[in-house]
């Protein structure tokens, strides 16, 4: 049996050992945590919002609308232009992606303008226009404004009116622009109506307050027949409003919170929260469909939410 000032000596060393590997153990987990961090935010910065794209698909036949008629819509929503993040080679990439779908109709459910302050390169609007004439269904590509598209605008801003310029820049390239307006289209012998509705956040008042275009009421009293009704809106908060007289809502603006895991989206540009932040949404019988868009607001990130183009076949 060892003395016991070996034992005790023994003792300490094995201690001061330990003492060495956990704090090893813990720097290196220290370590891999901030090697993490990095990698997820050079994703979420870097890869996921400039070089993803998918293509969401929805089918449905929703209440009112008929079960033989079928019609392909294609959704673009939040283009937000400008480099690094959105320039005309990625729209590009974008519109060929589009055509390649097939689809009978086009929509462009707001936001060409740049949403955020890291822009290296701005792209005037009127090239953003043009290269989106390369858009093609033999429905043709209908367009509505978002709220970026107005707050852009200085002078519109200081109107409190239209016209718009990037509104002009659309119609100038031959595209119709909705404002509490639409048009009765024909597909296959079928009728339907196509409604847009005047942004609901177009000018700035103040810190956190707003005034709007949006007229739902003077939009839906321009439907004339019993015709099912899509209605395009930028912000989904309209929806509350919106009657099942109308059979599909399509919406963008969110951008699925630009950050989403496991079906939640931490910071929702919307009054109701994650409740209009992403994807189909049904409420007594009535359908929304938010769109995650393309491009980024407010701070250039993506994570968990890539970039998107919407594919819904109604009668399917």
């Amino acid at each position: 049996m060892p003395p016991k000032s070996v034992k005790r000596f023994s003792d300490k060393g094995m201690r001061k050992e330990n003492d060495t590997m956990h704090r090893r153990t813990f720097f290196k987990w220290l370590g891999g945590l901030v090697l993490s961090g990095a990698a997820v935010t050079a994703y979420g910065f870097g890869i996921e919002p400039r070089f993803l794209l998918r293509v969401q698909r929805y089918e449905l036949t929703p209440q009112g609308w008929p079960p033989d008629f079928k019609l392909r819509i294609a959704a673009l929503a939040d283009i937000h232009m400008g480099e690094p993040y959105m320039g005309l080679a990625h729209l590009e990439r974008i519109v060929e992606t589009t055509n390649a779908l097939a689809p009978d109709l086009i929509l462009l459910l707001g936001d060409y303008a740049a949403g955020h302050r890291w822009v290296t390169r701005k792209i005037a609007i009127k090239d953003t226009a043009a290269l989106l004439t390369q858009l093609k269904a033999p429905l043709g590509t209908h367009c509505i404004l978002g709220n970026h598209d107005w707050w852009d605008d200085r002078e519109a801003q200081k109107r409190r009116a239209g016209p718009n310029l990037n509104g002009v820049a659309l119609e100038a390239a031959g595209f119709p622009v909705y404002e509490n307006d639409g048009v009765r289209l024909e597909h296959k012998g079928k009728g339907f109506w196509l409604m847009g509705l005047g942004d609901q956040i177009a000018f700035i008042e103040g810190r956190n307050r707003f005034a709007g275009l949006d007229d739902l009421d003077a939009t839906l009293a321009k439907v004339t027949d019993d015709a099912p009704v899509i209605l395009m809106i930028h912000e989904p908060d309209a929806f509350t409003k919106v009657p099942s007289r109308v059979s599909l809502t399509l919406a963008g603006h969110t951008h699925g919170g630009q950050v989403r895991l496991l079906g939640y989206s931490p910071v929702v540009p919307s009054a109701y929260g994650n409740r209009f932040a992403y994807g189909h949404v049904i409420e007594q019988d009535r359908h929304l469909i938010v769109s995650g868009g393309l491009g980024c607001s407010i701070v250039p990130v993506r994570f968990g939410v890539p970039p998107e183009i919407n594919l819904i076949e109604l009668g399917a």
